[in-house]
């Protein structure tokens, strides 16, 4: 089952948060135990993450789920 959401506010916060926090792929993968491949399909809006995953992206960066997927500005 996925969390359906605007993908485009996803994937430009994603890589947004990703490079704020000096996070490679690589390392932004290993810590979200994805693939490399996967961060690049967030990143360009092709695939989407589970809902699991993407309460574990916004504990990676100390943020909101409603930050990510566009539903706050903070």
């Amino acid at each position: 089952m996925f969390y359906y959401f605007n993908m485009n506010k996803f994937a430009e916060r994603f890589k947004e948060l990703r490079i704020e926090h000096g996070l490679s792929r690589a390392v932004a993968a290993e810590k979200l135990n994805v693939s490399v491949r996967l961060i690049a399909y967030w990143e360009s809006g092709e695939r989407e993450c589970d809902f699991d995953t993407l309460l574990s992206v916004a504990q990676l960066f100390s943020t909101s789920v409603d930050y990510l997927l566009g539903n706050t500005e903070f």
